[in-house]
């Protein structure tokens, strides 16, 4: 078992290793007092783990309840988070409870949410079961919901006091969920991990433990150095303002992996084509982007994408903050006036 530590306003551990999903009731009792325990998950992860989970808790003590949501975008809603706290009040649980959100970025995010705000804030623990959630989601505590606006408007920064990182549970993965989360690998690369990169490109698996330990490694440094996501962690945003506007264009229809390759490829053009990054870098990227099985265009015009993107939380009045790829392994923060991202992008 890896176990990195990441000293944020709540220290706490993240603990990677094959088959830690059965422990997990031993590794959460060396940080929480035996409790009631909410295991928030979906409907496709229940039927595969959450009795595994529940299991574990028991033999360590705690008295877990299996509370499952609909898969998918639809459950990081308001009326899911309200479901889910009046479910909590109604069952009495307190602050000495605690809520284990089971499954993908989804469930991590509505669940810490939910944790965040439910009697004011309430013990939390990730267990990541996509490739996606465990090299970035599930560490760093961004949680948030959507609004009809757009694409986590409504969240808090609220760290886990536990994140369980089992890789045994990407090995039921559909293909295309596992690539959703090589998406994000590439985003550390190509931000600042030339060696990462090139594990990749010699086709090391993506959901290889030492892959994910880089990854989280990468995150924990940037998160150390900035929580509140006012400087240095905006570099793990490459890509994401294209990417949550195609999101939204798509009414979520496009994933949220595949919408990060596509919205890191388009910055890459857009940033050679203002003469800012070597050309090999771009064909470097979109070579690896589609060895992994992502897609390099988005369906999307232009036009279309500049206008979403006005709704993009990263927005400060009328200025956005893009991540600029100089190069595999360099990138640099932008701020640009919100109408000039037409023209930047459309650059040839």
């Amino acid at each position: 078992m890896t176990k990195i530590t990441v000293r944020a306003s709540r220290a706490y551990d993240v603990c990677i290793g094959k088959g830690l999903l059965s422990h997990a009731g031993a590794l959460a009792a060396a940080v929480l007092s035996p409790c009631r325990v909410l295991i928030l998950t979906d409907d496709h992860v229940a039927p595969l783990y959450a009795d595994v989970l529940a299991a574990s808790l028991r033999a360590a003590g705690f008295v877990p309840e299996i509370y499952t949501v609909p898969h998918g975008e639809t459950s990081k809603s308001l009326s899911a988070l309200g479901t889910l706290l009046e479910h909590l009040a109604e069952h009495h649980y307190t602050r000495a409870d605690a809520l284990f959100a089971l499954g993908g970025g989804v469930v991590g995010d509505l669940g810490g949410f939910c944790a965040s705000v439910y009697l004011r804030g309430i013990p939390f623990v990730q267990i990541p079961t996509t490739l996606l959630a465990c090299v970035d989601s599930s560490v760093g505590g961004k949680t948030a919901i959507n609004l009809d606006a757009g694409k986590n408007m409504a969240g808090a920064f609220y760290q886990p006091h536990l994140v369980i990182c089992d890789p045994d549970t990407l090995s039921t993965l559909p293909p295309e969920v596992l690539a959703d989360g090589c998406a994000e690998i590439v985003k550390y690369a190509v931000i600042g991990d030339k060696e990462l990169f090139s594990m990749l490109q010699r086709g090391v698996c993506p959901a290889d433990e030492r892959i994910i330990t880089r990854c989280v490694q990468s995150k924990r440094d940037i998160v150390e150095r900035d929580e509140q996501d006012t400087g240095v962690r905006r570099l793990l945003n490459l890509g994401h303002t294209i990417a949550h506007a195609a999101e939204m264009l798509s009414d979520f229809e496009i994933s949220h992996g595949k919408a990060v390759a596509m919205g890191t490829v388009t910055i890459m053009r857009a940033a050679v084509a203002h003469g800012l990054c070597p050309k090999d870098d771009l064909a470097a990227l979109i070579a690896l982007t589609q060895q992994l099985g992502l897609p390099t265009e988005c369906p999307y015009s232009t036009p279309e994408i500049a206008a979403a993107a006005l709704s993009d939380k990263k927005r400060s009045k009328n200025t956005l903050t893009l991540v600029l790829p100089y190069g595999i392994g360099a990138c640099q923060l932008c701020d640009l006036p919100a109408d000039k991202l037409q023209a930047f992008l459309e650059a040839r």
